[in-house]
């Protein structure tokens, strides 16, 4: 079967290894992006064909996808790519996956659930590192505890962040955190809770952050309390802490513009030896009603090298099986096995 599908911010860090990914395992997926002059060395160092369209005219983008079966979205930030390109997708009746950490984007896309049903076709955001891991440890908890009321998750990786998610992290500093209380999603302070955590690598302190998890393990578990964790050191939890007190400072558009002006310095992201050296340990505890708790750990690749991975399974398994039309979760649309592709023993 041709697997017509689309890779949009394919000159992007993350774009670029998903890219590279699937040329490994033989595909030849269309690449996209707005500038042309960075797209298309991409496009040729790959032999792949290419689309350079920006996202401002919602007809031109339609046009773009007709010819199209699938789009993976990898051009951040999601909050002002993923709905011009979930709109065309519907009207176009193409899949459409992203590699998305954000909240607000989770959610846009849950709501567009019914719009996909009736276009039948797939909307999955999270195809990378962002969420799978903690999704399939999450689904596969519940499993085990069908009546849990509270679910915490958390990773812990030495591997640098990519200039992207460095850049979304900084427009997620000025709200604080984010938790799932009682079935809604709640801001938080920053560092809103913490505790000791062995995330499968030894004890640390760990903080609350607002995870993507926060948005889809609720729709992969129906768990109503739900909270993800970092290692951060009591030092940086107070730090964190404290900038509670002005982080309305850092909604403020030149503060931000100033933020990630010097993340342009910084490489796109880690090299593949950093990546092959810096695997990522992935934890989940299970809590229900009466204090009875079930965790688990799992070690798995780097997350950038796991988004690579992950998306192109995605893709393929979404083009070559059938699935009712609508909003899923990574491990609603493949199972919680798609986990184990990707854990080291």
């Amino acid at each position: 079967m041709a697997l017509r599908w689309l890779i949009y911010g394919a000159y992007g860090y993350s774009g670029k290894l998903i890219a590279h990914q699937a040329k490994k395992r033989g595909y030849q997926p269309i690449l996209a992006g707005r500038n042309e002059d960075s797209l298309e060395p991409v496009a040729r160092h790959l032999n792949f064909q290419y689309k350079a369209f920006s996202l401002d005219n919602i007809d031109e983008v339609k046009k773009q996808l007709e010819d199209v079966d699938l789009v993976i979205n990898c051009a951040g930030p999601f909050s002002q790519t993923a709905a011009p390109l979930i709109q065309a997708c519907i009207d176009t009746k193409t899949h459409y996956l992203d590699i998305t950490g954000e909240i607000d984007v989770f959610e846009y896309a849950h709501s567009m659930d019914k719009a996909a049903r009736e276009a039948g076709i797939v909307i999955c955001p999270g195809v990378g590192f962002d969420v799978i891991p903690t999704d399939c440890i999450a689904a596969r908890l519940n499993a085990q505890m069908p009546e849990a009321e509270h679910l915490a998750l958390g990773f812990d990786s030495g591997s640098r962040m990519s200039r992207g998610t460095a850049k979304t992290s900084i427009e997620r500093l000025g709200r604080g955190g984010a938790a799932r209380i009682n079935g809604q999603i709640t801001d938080v302070p920053h560092a809103w809770h913490s505790r000791w955590i062995d995330f499968g690598n030894g004890e640390k302190c760990a903080m609350t952050i607002p995870w993507g998890d926060v948005s889809t393990a609720y729709y992969t578990t129906e768990i109503p309390n739900i909270e993800v964790y970092i290692p951060a050191s009591p030092r940086l939890v107070k730090k964190m802490r404290r900038m509670n007190w002005f982080r309305w400072v850092f909604n403020w558009k030149w503060v931000q513009a100033k933020l990630k002006k010097k993340l342009e310095f910084q490489p796109a992201g880690p090299e593949e030896k950093e990546r092959k050296n810096n695997p990522t340990y992935v934890w989940g505890e299970i809590t229900d009603g009466k204090g009875n708790k079930k965790s688990m750990r799992v070690k798995v690749k780097n997350g950038y090298s796991l988004t690579a991975e992950g998306a192109v399974e995605l893709a393929v398994h979404t083009l070559s099986q059938k699935h009712s039309g609508g909003f899923y979760t990574p491990s609603r649309l493949y199972g919680a096995k798609l986990l184990d592709q990707f854990t080291i023993q």
